[in-house]
């Protein structure tokens, strides 16, 4: 069965693509290559490709040791693209609140309206907070932020934010605030999620898995009186037929040091989260061939600290594969695929004709 069979009982998703602005291009991963090195080149031609093609949207990682930064690249590419969100993650606690918000602000102007806020809760450099903490940071930051967004007044005495303010003159073209991505598996990234954010993402498991997440997060968001959209972040490998699929998977990893990549996913901020446990754990259940299960392939976590698995397979199978997601409640997909313009082309051409897709309405 293709994607059009059962394209009338679905609602449109969300199909957006990825920005490696953290040095995450590849031909061959764990072997670094100068011309796939994250800079404004390489990654505003990734972004105006998928703008291009007709995605709805654009993920634009934040990193510290890691590549360009992200909000500036926002600012830029916002100028230089016409109809695609952009998906700018953002850390909380890195920058001064009240400025945050003006230079998001502007951004959504410069971008006519087109900004979608990514919420990291990672430690920020050069600090160490427990997970509880940090959430509570995480929470207060995302309250405050909203309300700065939404042109209100602050008055707000928490733990970490104790701010009595104005809103800044700037506002966001619709005059409220952006949605709010946001993933995490710990208890304490779970509440947050149901109590403040728009779109929950999860990082790829299997489609039971990824089931139950999105039954446990529609009861935690029911207890605030809310509900939520579910974004699914993953990796595609798609060709023409399966075995080529099978085999550009393989031809990905087939110079891969284990060393090398241990010391890739050492270097994340958020190496040691439940989520990226649970990636390591899905990798260690997989076949020796690495997949999971049908045309879930873990491969790609051997050298990558966030999303570890790819949706491998021919034109229908990968269609049929996200299909089977949105199913199970999935709303919107953050894909990617090695190189990043290489495949997006491929995906485009192949599997996006497919799918019934729309950007996100803002909440």
């Amino acid at each position: 069965m293709t994607a059009d069979d059962s394209r009338a009982d679905r609602r449109p998703v969300e199909v957006a693509w990825f920005s490696a602005l953290c040095d995450d291009d590849y031909e061959f991963l764990g072997v670094p290559d100068p011309s796939l090195q994250s800079s404004w080149e390489h990654c505003s031609d990734i972004v105006r490709a998928a703008d291009r093609w007709g995605l709805d949207n654009v993920l634009l990682p934040s990193g510290y040791t890691l590549g360009i930064d992200s909000t500036a690249f926002a600012a830029a590419i916002a100028t230089h693209t016409r109809d695609i969100n952009l998906l700018l993650a953002v850390r909380m606690g890195e920058m001064w609140l009240p400025q945050l918000a003006r230079q998001l602000a502007s951004i959504d102007q410069f971008a006519h309206g087109r900004l979608c806020i990514n919420i990291i809760s990672s430690d920020i450099p050069g600090e160490s907070l427990d997970s509880a903490p940090r959430y509570q940071r995480t929470r207060e930051w995302m309250q405050v932020l909203r309300t700065l967004l939404n042109g209100d007044a602050i008055d707000f005495h928490g733990e970490f934010v104790d701010l009595q303010l104005d809103p800044p003159r700037i506002s966001t073209v619709s005059g409220t605030c952006p949605p709010f991505y946001f993933g995490g598996f710990s208890d304490a990234a779970k509440d947050v999620a149901a109590a403040e954010s728009d779109v929950f993402l999860t990082w790829p498991d299997t489609v039971a898995s990824v089931g139950e997440t999105v039954t446990e997060m529609n009861e935690r968001a029911a207890g605030y009186d809310r509900s939520l959209t579910y974004g699914l972040r993953a990796h595609v490998i798609v060709r023409e037929t399966e075995a080529e699929a099978r085999a550009a998977a393989e031809r990905l990893v087939s110079k891969l040091d284990d060393e090398a990549g241990a010391a890739i996913r050492g270097k994340s901020l958020d190496a040691a989260s439940v989520g990226v446990q649970r990636q390591a754990q899905l990798r260690e259940s997989a076949s020796d061939d690495g997949y999971v299960e049908d045309n879930l392939w873990t491969g790609v976590g051997r050298a990558r600290s966030g999303a570890g698995a790819a949706i491998v397979g021919d034109p229908d199978q990968v269609a049929a594969k996200l299909g089977a997601y949105r199913d199970i409640g999935i709303g919107a997909f953050i894909l990617s695929g090695y190189t990043h313009r290489a495949e997006l082309d491929l995906f485009a051409r192949y599997v996006l004709p497919q799918l019934d897709h729309a950007p996100l309405k803002r909440v």
